[in-house]
């Protein structure tokens, strides 16, 4: 320990002197209270450090001590199911001795030391072990087998004495080494380096969110990166929560960083009592929070981020895939805009760093679907809600995030304020992750990039016969131009739009939603070629099954699928009935 002395003060920004041997980014335990910050420049006027704890009271004089090493995670069986503050200190147990505010200098550890897990060794005496290497398993929930793989930093080695299966606490090395590798349940991260891979490996796979208009229109990639903006209001949160709960990924990190406290609440108060539907257990049993809310300090609300992240690498390398929900990262970059001012530094755009797209990069770039030292594939998705003021899309954070992920859905305000969920634009967002996911739909459904491209094409047409309408009025277009507009009108409404609050809709299996589209497009094929041969257009729109096809999405449960055929077969029927009644017409 190297121990210094405070010699200025500027908000959660402190000075100290004394601490030359120190390097950068490490751990200083700064005050009488001992609060933790970081290291993060050093000069010939001594160390600059952020404080990532309520500093009020603070005086110059008082102690800084740098502990040597930098900010680090503690990873191991026990992470799943809780939640965490940015520094990753358990809340409820905060909470058992500070009460519902944190206290300043208050510490615990983030994982329980003393539990004991019942652990299986799956190394012998003889075998290698290096980084990488699993060399023991722990049934951490009932959903996920926690698999113990050597760290990264690992020494590579013989094992010369392991432990037998039995019942181990995280500090009990179980496998030995020659190498002088001691070996245990858990280890330390930095938060800033990211966890090293053999490679990376092409997005092949989708992460099935169970939202039609992500999954079909614009799909995101097992260990892809996506941003969600959008103004006040529209739907960030709602759409990351909806994600969180029903996306086909093993392990989800929810970082809830600068947004207000009763969002976060109802995270708490909602998740535990939710049924994973691929499981039917709790989704609390592969999810791990991480709560910054917006009066928490900034500088906590800064390292939140990689605290997320960090945990994410950790089960992307046990094998998994990982998504990481960030809300929301606009608030990350005000407190880098915040620390920027207290440190005077030259400001950008807008007030921001100008080092602002160099550490939105290096967020996302921490993303991806990789082979593992371990020779297994993994993947981490991140999915980072963006707040522009005003849903302005043109600000800063918006356009730089938009330079480093590949799925871009844009929340569209006049959608939410009519009640559209959710409210992603299908003309500002796009994907392009669509040709690296053919091949797995071509396997799954092949109509599924036909009818894509069809329906982006009918939503197009409306959104340009919807500018004629406002001049001249419907009524002026002829019926084939109406009839876009009345499909269009459908895939809205019994397609795109979706209940979060109905039982039956709020989650769509890929099979459901393709038949659904499948159904509208049939009505499409049919009506137009009735409109050719001079059927009014009046008679397709009064056929009951128009109606009928945009209920399909609240009546039909998501194994039922043979009754949205059936109504695909009607469609048949109706129109053959439609054509003979004006066949029948004409003949009178």
């Amino acid at each position: 320990m190297i121990q210094g002395r405070i010699t200025r003060i500027a908000g959660p920004v402190v000075q100290a002197e004394g601490l030359g041997g120190a390097g950068l980014y490490d751990v200083v335990e700064v005050g009488d209270a001992r609060l933790v910050g970081e290291i993060i420049r050093m000069d010939d006027k001594g160390a600059t450090i952020q404080v990532y704890e309520e500093n009020t009271g603070m005086k110059p004089g008082e102690p800084a001590v740098s502990l040597g090493m930098p900010l680090s995670v503690t990873l191991g069986p026990g992470l799943l199911g809780k939640i965490y503050d940015g520094m990753q200190r358990p809340l409820d147990m905060l909470k058992k001795s500070s009460g519902s505010f944190i206290k300043s200098g208050v510490k615990g550890d983030s994982l329980d030391l003393g539990m004991k897990w019942p652990t299986k060794v799956l190394v012998k005496v003889g075998d290698k072990v290096g980084p990488g290497v699993l060399i023991a398993e722990v049934q951490e929930t009932q959903l996920t087998k926690h698999r113990v793989i050597c760290p990264p930093t690992t020494k590579s080695g013989t094992v010369t004495k392991v432990l037998p299966d039995g019942d181990y606490d995280l500090r009990t090395p179980i496998v030995f080494a020659d190498s002088g590798a001691e070996l245990g349940l858990m280890h330390h991260w930095p938060v800033r380096l990211p966890r090293p891979t053999q490679r990376r490996l092409p997005p092949t796979e989708p992460l099935m969110t169970g939202l039609r208009v992500i999954d079909i229109l614009f799909p995101i990639s097992k260990g892809g990166t996506s941003a969600v903006p959008g103004a006040f209001g529209t739907g960030k949160t709602m759409t990351q929560h909806a994600i969180a709960k029903y996306c086909d990924a093993d392990i989800i990190v929810y970082v809830g960083c600068g947004e207000r406290g009763n969002e976060m609440t109802e995270v708490l108060t909602e998740f535990p009592h939710l049924v994973d539907p691929r499981t039917g257990r709790s989704i609390m049993e592969r999810t791990i929070l991480i709560a910054n809310t917006s009066n928490m300090p900034v500088a906590a609300r800064e390292v939140s981020i990689y605290t997320g992240i960090t945990i994410a690498e950790y089960y992307r390398d046990m094998g998994y895939d990982v998504a990481v929900m960030a809300d929301s990262t606009s608030r990350w970059a005000e407190a880098l805009r915040e620390l920027s001012g207290r440190l005077e530094e030259m400001p950008a755009e807008e007030g921001f760093p100008a080092y602002l797209p160099t550490r939105l990069a290096e967020f996302y770039e921490r993303g991806g679907r990789v082979e593992t030292l371990g020779g297994k594939p993994g993947s981490v998705s991140i999915i980072g809600a963006v707040s522009p003021p005003g849903g302005d899309f043109s600000e800063p954070v918006t356009q730089h995030t938009k330079r480093f992920i590949r799925c871009f859905w844009g929340l569209d305000k006049d959608l939410a304020y009519a009640r559209h969920y959710p409210a992603i634009s299908w003309i500002d967002s796009y994907s392009e992750y669509v040709e690296d996911l053919r091949e797995w739909w071509d396997k799954t459904d092949p109509n599924w990039a036909d009818a894509r491209a069809k329906t982006m094409e009918l939503l197009k047409r409306e959104q340009r016969l919807e500018q004629i309408v406002r001049l001249i009025g419907p009524d002026a277009l002829p019926d084939d131009q109406r009839l876009i507009l009345v499909i269009a009108d459908m895939i809205k409404n019994g397609f795109l739009q979706q209940n979060s609050f109905d039982d039956i809709d709020k989650y769509c299996t890929p099979a459901k939603q393709m038949a659904l589209l499948e159904a509208i497009l049939q009505f499409h094929r049919k009506a137009e070629a009735a409109v050719k041969a001079g059927v009014p257009l009046s008679m397709i729109i009064a056929l009951p099954i128009r109606e009928r096809i945009t209920r399909l999405k609240s009546e039909v449960p998501n194994e039922k699928l043979e009754d949205i055929k059936a109504a695909t077969r009607e469609i048949v029927v109706q129109f053959d009935e439609l054509q003979r009644r004006k066949a029948g017409e004409e003949t009178r």
